[in-house]
């Protein structure tokens, strides 16, 4: 039996500035992010990761690379770990997107005609992509800790791959930068270990 865990990326310039940044290049952690993924390496220590694999995005990569030199491993760069690409979406404040197109969030889960309408990758895809690179991992990787470090929605769907969720829970989940999802795989079955582990004390910090 082997873990995988999934690592969202540390709080990058989109979180704080509430922009759809999604492929976009040039948006880098923060001072916080920094420090978050600092924090989340030593809590990784003792799961004797033996290999990363990383989305390319630089918030991602970023803090990947800053893992894998507290567990002195070189990550992988894989773009089944890529953010969404987010089409016509790309660069929209939220607040301005709400406002033209509704909860385009939800309308995501819910497979809505807007989503592919606009040039957004549809939930559908990015579960197919995330199962697949989870297979490699497997195959690759017997009864070993792997960390993947990627970016929400790509947990979510793997998420969504082991657990009964409706669109609405999905849009409702959030998973916290910085934090760890950890999926246990044996006999061909996936079970979820954790979701939001991290740091004991930022748990109290109120929202993400």
């Amino acid at each position: 039996m082997g873990l995988i865990i999934f690592l969202r990326h540390g709080q990058a310039q989109n979180n704080t500035s509430r922009v759809l940044t999604g492929r976009s290049p040039g948006v880098s952690l923060t001072k916080t992010g920094i420090n978050q993924a600092h924090d989340i390496a030593k809590y990784l220590k003792p799961f004797n990761i033996s290999h990363i694999y990383t989305s390319p995005i630089e918030r991602a990569q970023k803090t990947a690379e800053i893992v894998g030199d507290h567990l002195d491993l070189i990550p992988t760069l894989d773009e089944r770990l890529l953010e969404l690409e987010m089409g016509k979406f790309s660069g929209m404040k939220y607040d301005n997107l709400f406002a033209k197109h509704g909860n385009v969030f939800l309308k995501f889960y819910q497979g809505d005609p807007t989503i592919e309408e606009n040039g957004v990758e549809t939930f559908v895809q990015v579960k197919k992509r995330v199962v697949e690179l989870v297979d490699h991992v497997i195959a690759e990787h017997q009864d070993s800790n792997v960390l993947l470090v990627t970016h929400m929605d790509p947990i979510k769907a793997m998420l969504s791959n082991i657990l009964n969720l409706n669109p609405r829970s999905l849009f409702e989940l959030i998973i916290a930068n910085a934090s760890l999802t950890i999926v246990r795989h044996q006999d061909g079955n996936f079970s979820l270990a954790a979701i939001n582990a991290m740091n004991s004390d930022r748990y109290n910090q109120g929202p993400f």
